[in-house]
């Protein structure tokens, strides 16, 4: 599209899309759902530069491939389920450590690790029809 309104709001939307999903990330973390809802809120801000700016200007503001960044997530998440398995326990037990007082645990690496799943994914997704 060539819209001068979409052009001007997708460089505003970004940025701010992208730092409310960390924020819903990090806030999640502690309630189910945080990594999942904060991709799909980025995938949307993505998406709506895309749709103003073209597929290859999205992919080059992404700087990682999709593709990629989903298998990265895959690795993340599995690897946060690991931990009880040497500890002994079942597959993604999680443990907490508080570095600092800072609530850190497996928990936050599975959802870091979903958040880029569902990025990936979902751009993915929609650069592949962009291409069609």
């Amino acid at each position: 599209m060539n819209s001068l309104i979409l052009r001007t709001s997708a460089r505003l939307l970004l940025p701010a899309m992208l730092i409310f999903s960390v924020i819903v990330l990090f806030r999640g973390h502690n309630d189910p759902g945080g990594g999942f809802i904060g991709g799909l809120i980025a995938a949307s801000g993505v998406a709506v530069f895309a749709f103003g700016f073209g597929r290859d200007s999205a992919l080059r503001a992404l700087r990682v491939d999709p593709i990629v960044m989903l298998g990265i997530g895959l690795l993340v998440a599995l690897s946060s389920g690991l931990l009880g398995l040497f500890a002994g326990e079942a597959f993604l037990t999680h443990h907490w450590t508080f570095p600092g007082g800072l609530p850190i645990g497996t928990a936050l690496v599975f959802d870091v690790g979903v958040y880029l799943v569902v990025l990936g994914a979902v751009t993915s997704i929609l650069f592949e029809f962009m291409e069609r």
